[in-house]
């Protein structure tokens, strides 16, 4: 019997040390947010999508003037969903009212109580669903793809941009993007340092002290990979999730994409 308790501590300490090394995404934390999420939906549509042998959930809502080649992508923040009412459902529900189909993903998450140390290795399933979300957008005929994250999404957004997995992504919007400098994967600012498609960096002026600290460091990174086109704004109020001023947000973020990307009428 106490042979068997310390070989049940042994377990416990070592897997304390390599947890986080081969750390996945709570599949069963995804499936309860996807069955919230369906029975309630009320603006766009559930799609299934996969990612090698990995379902996950996307909500497509189509351009409401019809089918257009333009579209964003969005990734939401920490361990929540992608119609989180916060940042992502305003701007997957508003962006398609100009012209933007949008593709809100469920990104890679974990309980609630994990740190944010603890998603580094799932970076390493950020790829694989922005891939297969590409994938789905190309074959309903979109050209110019744009991704869009907020918080712990945008620094995956970036990640996934660093990877060299560029060519199909034609520009990064940054909502409330930190710089978490204790780790290469997570590490926004290097990332940056590699990105030369246009770039907005838009946070709050009452934005998380993590975001703050970070604004000028951002836009050395965006200067070292001689960006030419790099835009940080800062919304007067707002604080992490920009709540109240989600008028405003989706006011900069479509002016930005329409003024880089929108055809001129024929």
């Amino acid at each position: 019997m106490q042979i068997r308790i310390n070989i049940l501590l042994l377990m416990l300490i070592i897997s304390s040390f390599t947890g986080s090394a081969t750390a996945a995404s709570d599949r069963e934390k995804e499936q309860r947010w996807s069955e919230q999420i369906v029975d309630g939906l009320l603006v766009g549509e559930a799609v299934e999508l996969k990612a090698g042998e990995t379902t996950f959930l996307g909500i497509f809502t189509e351009a409401s003037d019809g089918p257009s080649d333009r579209a964003v992508i969005l990734l939401h923040g920490i361990g929540v969903h992608p119609d989180w009412p916060e940042v992502i459902n305003p701007l997957r529900s508003t962006l398609p009212d100009n012209g933007w189909s949008t593709l809100s993903v469920q990104m890679p998450i974990l309980a609630n109580d994990a740190a944010v140390a603890d998603y580094a290795p799932l970076f390493d399933e950020v790829a694989p669903r922005v891939d297969a979300s590409i994938k789905y957008l190309q074959e309903k005929g979109h050209k110019t793809i744009v991704l869009l994250g907020h918080s712990l999404g945008a620094s995956m957004g970036a990640t996934y941009l660093a990877g060299g997995n560029k060519q199909q992504i034609k520009g990064l919007v940054a909502i409330g993007m930190s710089v978490i400098e204790n780790n290469d994967k997570m590490n926004s600012a290097l990332a940056l340092q590699t990105i030369r498609i246009p770039v907005l960096d838009i946070y709050g002026s009452r934005d998380l002290e993590t975001v703050l600290d970070s604004v000028k460091l951002r836009a050395r990174s965006a200067r070292m990979a001689k960006n030419p086109d790099y835009q940080q704004i800062q919304i007067e109020g707002a604080d992490h999730f920009f709540v109240g001023v989600e008028n405003s947000l989706h006011r900069r973020v479509y002016g930005w994409l329409k003024s880089r990307f929108d055809q001129p009428p024929r």
